[in-house]
């Protein structure tokens, strides 16, 4: 693990472990409903994901686990709301790789991520995509990569907004190639698509599961997945550095954490509630289904997640010039 990395580790557990002293009222959690915050419209995989964990940890935890939808400025409206809640594990926040990325984009926050908040724990993982238009110029990932390098800065690949996960694995991907192209940030998704289908642009990257339909339906090819495994729903489908680009592994992944100085009595309890849940058959039926793959895990994994994700994308923004905002 880089140096940096255990450093802004060190700092998350070493706050954790200040509070391990739990005060007695620790024992008696919950005394009341458990709230999520979500960073995200209702409807999304992030909500459904809280809605699916949260209802099976209600039965755990005896008490009602609601959702509390706040989006909005790339997900600080929701932080806010947590950093500012009482330290009691009644307030969580479901965090993911946009956590990270907003630490690493944005100039000033009104808070900072690793002082603010205690990871509890991951909940699930997603793959990313390439993918090319289905009988168009590439049929496999070798076939973009050469005509990338034989033809320099002609090359157009599509994601949603700039700063968003996909973007910067768009951008790391072009690093780890070594590729001379253009990274063209879109308004949303289905303007990558129509971008794609309409020959704008010759490829895309983007989460796969908005995707899942156009490859289905035989619009989109996918080219390769840009995780360290191959995808469950396309296992056919190689992974980037099987199909020679080496150093590139970038997924999505979401998980919660509490406001930083809740006792450690607490996060045990919630990240015991969040593992039972994802090893419910009910709860990972839902997940699947959205090409979603549950992650249980400690809050030192969530921990790792959260802080590797902030120095990896903050060294693809520097790389990239991507001006901070």
């Amino acid at each position: 693990m880089p140096m940096r990395r255990r450093l802004i580790l060190s700092s998350i557990l070493a706050a954790a472990a200040a509070v391990s002293l739990a005060p007695a009222w620790a024992q008696g959690f919950p005394a009341k409903p458990v709230r999520i915050v979500v960073p995200n419209a209702p409807g999304g995989a992030a909500d459904i994901t809280a809605r699916a964990v949260g209802e099976h940890m209600a039965r755990t935890l005896g008490q009602p686990v609601l959702v509390d939808n706040k989006p909005g400025a790339g997900g600080v409206v929701a932080g806010q709301a947590v950093a500012g809640a009482a330290a009691d594990g009644h307030t969580l926040l479901l965090i993911s790789s946009g956590t990270a990325v907003s630490q690493a984009l944005f100039k000033s926050l009104p808070y900072d991520t690793l002082k603010t908040f205690a990871p509890v724990a991951p909940l699930a993982t997603f793959d990313l995509v390439i993918v090319g238009k289905e009988g168009g110029a590439f049929g496999s990932l070798a076939d973009l990569l050469a005509y990338a390098r034989q033809n320099p800065g002609k090359l157009n690949i599509g994601t949603p907004n700039i700063g968003t996960t996909q973007h910067l694995a768009a951008e790391l991907f072009k690093s780890a190639a070594g590729l001379d192209l253009q990274v063209v940030p879109f308004k949303a998704t289905p303007d990558v698509v129509n971008a794609i289908r309409g020959d704008q642009i010759q490829a895309g990257l983007d989460i796969l599961s908005p995707l899942l339909s156009q490859i289905r339906g035989k619009a989109l090819r996918p080219l390769a997945v840009t995780g360290s495994k191959r995808s469950r729903v396309l296992p056919d489908v190689p992974t980037a550095q099987e199909a020679g680009v080496k150093g590139l592994n970038a997924a999505s992944w979401n998980g919660l954490a509490a406001p930083m100085g809740t006792p450690a009595a607490v996060i045990e309890r919630l990240n015991q509630a969040v593992n039972a849940a994802l090893a419910d058959a009910g709860v990972r039926q839902k997940l699947e289904a959205l090409n979603l793959d549950p992650h249980p895990g400690t809050p030192r994994d969530a921990a790792e997640m959260l802080a590797g994700d902030i120095e990896r994308w903050g060294k693809v923004i520097a790389a990239a010039r991507i001006e901070r905002q």
